[in-house]
C-alpha cells in the first residue's frame, strides 16, 4: 500500500485499522512463531515480583523519607493504590486477549494501528532504557560487595559508566550476557531461575525487616507527618515508580498456562505481594531510625542494620540483595522486550527477523541476540541519567492506553470472553487514566523534549516500513 495513492480518509482509516482479538488469540494456535505455554501462576506471579521489586526499595527510602517522614508508609499506600487501579485494568484486558504484547497488543485490538505503534515504540524505549540503567548499577553493588568481603574491587575504568569515573562497564555486559543465555535457553527455565532469585531477595527483605523491628521505637514515628499532605503526595509520586514491573506480566500472556485466568491472578497477586513488602520495609525503617536521620544515606537500609547490630555484615547482606535484585529485573525487562519485538514482528510492523523461534527452546532467539547488544552497548558506553524519565513517560502512557482499552474493548465487543471483569467499571478505568496523566504532567520538560526525538524517529520507521508491510495492508482483516 502507497502513501501517495490514499486520500485523507482512506489514510486516516488504515492508520486506525484494529487487529481482531480473534486473530490474535488464533495466532498461538501451531505455525510458524509460535511460542510454547510453559508458565504457571508462581512463576507468572514471580515474574511480576521481580519484575517490579528492584534496586527501587533498596534505596527509595532515601529520598522519601525526607519529603514525607514516617507518613512515608502512607505514601507507599497511596502508590499503591495508584498501581491497583490500572492492574485491575490489565488484569481484565489480559485475561481478554492472551497474547504476547503487551499494551501494545492491546491498543492494537481497540484503538488501531498507529496509536498500537506508538504505544509499542513507548514500550521498547522503557524496557530498553530501563534495563541498561539497571545493568549499570550491577557494577556498583558488585564492587561494594567485594570491597566489603575481600578488601579488593575492580578499578572505576571498567567497573563505572561514562560520566562518573568510568570508560567500560564490563559488569554490566556480563550481566546482560548472563540474561540473555538464560532467555535463550527457553522461558521456563527463564522464569524458574527468576523465581528463585525473587525468593532470595524476598528473603533478605523479610530479615531486615525481623531486624529492624527488634529495635522498633514509637518516638521515631513522631510528628508522623511533619510536612503535611504535600509532602506524602511528592514521595509518593516518587514511590510509583517502584510499581512499573506490572506491564512486564501480560508481555508473557502467549506462554502462560491457562491464560485466562493465570494473567488476572498473577497481576494481582504480585501486586499485593510487592505493596505489602513495600509498605512493612518502609514501616519498620522509619520505626528504627528517627525520620530525619535518612537524608543523604545512600545505603539507608544496610546503615540501619549496622547501627541495630554494631556489624558490618548487613552490608553484604544488602549488596547480596541488591545484586540479586538487578539480576532479576535485568532478566525480566529483557524477557519483555524481546516479547514485544516478536509481536510487533509478527504483525509485519518490524522486519521478520525478530519473529525467528528456535524450533528446540520455542523462544525468539536472534530477537535476544539483538536485544543484549543493543542494551549492553547502552550500559557499558552512554550515562544514562539524562534518560532515566523517559522509563516512567512510556510506562505511564502504556498504562494510559491499557485503561482506557478496556472502556473501549467493554463498548465494541461486550460479547468477548474474559477471565476477569474491573470492579466499580467505568470508574476504576477513568481513575487509572487520570491518575497516570497527572504524574505525567509532573515530569520534566526536558523528558517531553526527548520523548519527541524518539516519536518523530519511529514515525519515520513506521512510515518508511511499517505501514506499507503491515499485515493488515496486506489483506489481513480489520475491524
Amino acid at each position: 500500500m502507497s502513501l501517495d495513492t490514499l486520500s485523507s480518509n482512506s489514510l486516516g482509516r488504515a492508520l486506525m485499522r484494529c487487529k481482531p482479538v480473534s486473530a490474535m488469540v488464533d495466532e498461538h494456535g501451531g505455525g510458524k512463531g509460535q511460542l510454547s505455554r510453559s508458565i504457571g501462576l508462581f512463576q507468572l506471579t514471580m515474574l511480576g515480583v521481580g519484575a517490579t521489586i528492584g534496586t527501587g526499595i533498596f534505596v527509595a527510602l532515601t529520598a522519601a523519607v525526607p519529603e514525607a517522614g514516617p507518613a512515608v508508609v502512607a505514601s507507599f499506600v497511596i502508590a499503591g493504590i495508584t498501581a491497583a487501579l490500572t492492574a485491575l485494568c490489565y488484569a481484565e484486558i489480559a485475561s481478554t486477549i492472551p497474547v504476547s504484547g503487551s499494551s501494545y497488543s492491546y491498543a492494537y485490538a481497540t484503538m488501531g494501528e498507529l496509536v498500537a505503534y506508538i504505544v509499542g515504540s513507548c514500550l521498547l524505549l522503557e524496557y530498553a532504557v530501563s534495563a541498561s540503567a539497571i545493568a549499570v548499577g550491577w557494577g556498583q553493588y558488585l564492587n561494594e560487595l567485594l570491597l566489603d568481603v575481600s578488601g579488593w574491587k575492580m578499578p572505576d575504568a571498567i567497573s563505572q559508566p561514562p560520566g562518573a569515573g568510568g570508560y567500560f562497564n564490563l559488569p554490566a555486559i556480563v550481566l546482560v550476557a548472563m540474561c540473555a543465555a538464560l532467555l535463550i535457553k527457553g522461558a521456563r527455565e527463564s522464569t524458574t531461575i527468576n523465581a528463585i532469585l525473587v525468593v532470595v531477595k524476598l528473603g533478605v527483605l523479610a530479615l531486615f525487616v525481623v531486624i529492624a523491628f527488634s529495635a522498633f521505637n514509637a518516638e521515631n514515628l513522631e510528628p508522623f507527618m511533619p510536612k503535611g499532605w504535600l509532602g506524602v503526595g511528592t514521595a509518593a509520586g516518587t514511590i510509583f515508580f517502584s510499581y512499573i514491573g506490572i506491564d512486564a506480566v501480560s508481555t508473557a500472556g502467549e506462554e502462560v498456562k491457562n491464560p485466562r485466568k493465570t494473567l488476572p491472578l498473577g497481576i494481582i497477586i504480585s501486586l499485593l505481594l510487592v505493596t505489602a513488602a513495600y509498605v512493612l520495609v518502609a514501616f519498620s525503617a522509619v520505626g528504627a531510625q528517627k525520620w530525619t536521620e535518612f537524608a543523604g544515606q545512600d545505603a539507608g537500609l544496610a546503615v540501619i542494620l549496622q547501627n541495630i547490630t554494631g556489624s558490618t555484615w548487613p552490608a553484604v547482606l544488602l549488596c547480596l540483595g541488591a545484586i540479586v535484585s538487578i539480576f532479576s529485573v535485568t532478566l525480566v525487562v529483557m524477557y519483555g522486550q524481546t516479547r514485544i519485538l516478536f509481536a510487533m514482528s509478527r504483525d509485519g510492523l518490524l522486519p521478520k527477523l525478530f519473529q525467528k523461534v528456535d524450533p528446540q527452546t520455542m523462544t525468539p532467539v536472534t530477537n535476544t541476540y539483538i536485544v543484549a547488544v543493543f542494551i549492553a552497548v547502552l550500559a557499558a558506553l552512554i550515562p544514562l541519567d539524562v534518560l532515566a524519565n523517559l522509563t516512567s513517560m512510556g510506562t505511564l502512557i502504556a498504562f494510559s492506553v491499557v485503561s482506557a482499552g478496556v472502556i473501549i474493548l467493554r463498548r465494541t465487543r461486550p460479547d468477548l470472553p474474559r477471565g476477569y471483569k474491573v470492579p466499580f467499571f467505568p470508574f476504576v478505568p477513568i481513575a487509572s487514566v487520570l491518575f497516570c496523566v497527572y504524574l505525567i504532567t509532573q515530569l520534566p520538560w526536558d523528558t517531553y523534549a526527548l520523548f519527541a526525538v524518539w516519536i518523530a524517529v519511529a514515525m519515520l520507521i513506521y512510515f518508511g516500513y511499517s505501514f506499507r508491510n503491515s499485515v493488515l495492508a496486506k489483506g489481513g482483516s480489520a475491524q
